[in-house]
């Protein structure tokens, strides 16, 4: 739970509640006829509904509010701007006046309360006017991740590193393109610097096997599309067999890296960790 702003006034603290008649009010920026689906407003009959049930496929954050409450007429079109400018996440307008009983369901004793919900269940959350930027930190924790296609060239994937260090999928793409190249050192060097990714950690090793020139990395296993190279873990996996000393625990890096490579939703992956293993002792 966030603290009130620093510097914010007294204005701004949290407002506790106080027994009032269950009327509806109009939230500030609702306007009749327009269809928003992104901001709604819910009641004690529509939350199970629009708020828990649907936190099961996409983030809903919940605003308690009320007409009365200063800080929420400030906090409300900030949050309802932040949420329209983030797809992916539900804003629920609820009226603590006339819904009495989901405020008092999940503790509701001051406003404004801002709670996040994922997956049925409460995940993150606030209380009092916060300025902009925290309420775009609140939000953009719980927006769902877009990957962005990668681009094919080493300009482009450079690009892309130079922008964000921490892009391992770049990180692997332009590995792969060195060592596809012939160009060793390159990928060495730039895979080296993540060297607790499998992936990455797979890759370096089939350049020291290629350096080695011993012939036991199977060719099926060289694919320049990562998702492909599932299809050549039995070969992999077959080498791995007949292999011995160094060779062998290379070719069993190169195994974990196309698994780790692949994910854990692939049903193939799992029956492949079990033959690896069956492989190595």
């Amino acid at each position: 739970m966030w603290p009130i702003a620093p510097g914010a006034s007294n204005a701004d603290a949290p407002k506790p509640l106080r027994p009032r008649p269950r009327v509806a009010h109009r939230r500030p920026g609702h306007t009749d006829g327009v269809n928003d689906t992104q901001v709604i407003d819910v009641t004690d009959e529509s939350f199970e509904r629009d708020v828990v049930d649907r936190s099961r496929t996409q983030p809903v954050v919940v605003d308690f509010w009320a007409a009365w409450c200063g800080p929420c007429r400030a906090l409300g079109p900030t949050i309802e701007d932040v949420v329209r400018k983030t797809p992916g996440v539900t804003l629920a307008k609820l009226d603590v006046d006339a819904n009495q009983g989901t405020a008092a369901r999940f503790g509701i004793r001051s406003i404004p309360a801002v709670k996040a919900f994922r997956d049925g269940r409460v995940v993150d959350e606030f209380l009092g006017l916060q300025p902009r930027q925290n309420v775009e930190r609140f939000i953009a924790r719980l927006a769902p991740v877009v990957e962005e296609a990668l681009p094919h060239d080493e300009a482009g994937l450079l690009s892309v590193l130079e922008s964000s260090p921490g892009n391992l999928a770049a990180r692997r793409a332009l590995g792969r393109l060195l060592l596809g190249a012939g160009r060793f050192d390159d990928a060495e060097q730039l895979l080296a610097v993540e060297p607790l990714d499998q992936v990455g950690d797979g890759l370096r090793a089939r350049i020291e096997l290629l350096r080695g020139g011993d012939g036991s990395l199977p060719a099926s296993i060289n694919r320049r599309i990562a998702a492909e190279e599932i299809n050549g873990m039995p070969d992999l996996i077959a080498a791995i067999r007949t292999a011995d000393g160094e060779t062998k625990s290379r070719l069993r890096r190169v195994a974990l890296g196309v698994l780790a490579a692949q994910g854990d939703d692939d049903p193939a992956v799992e029956t492949l960790r079990g033959q690896l293993a069956s492989a190595l002792f």
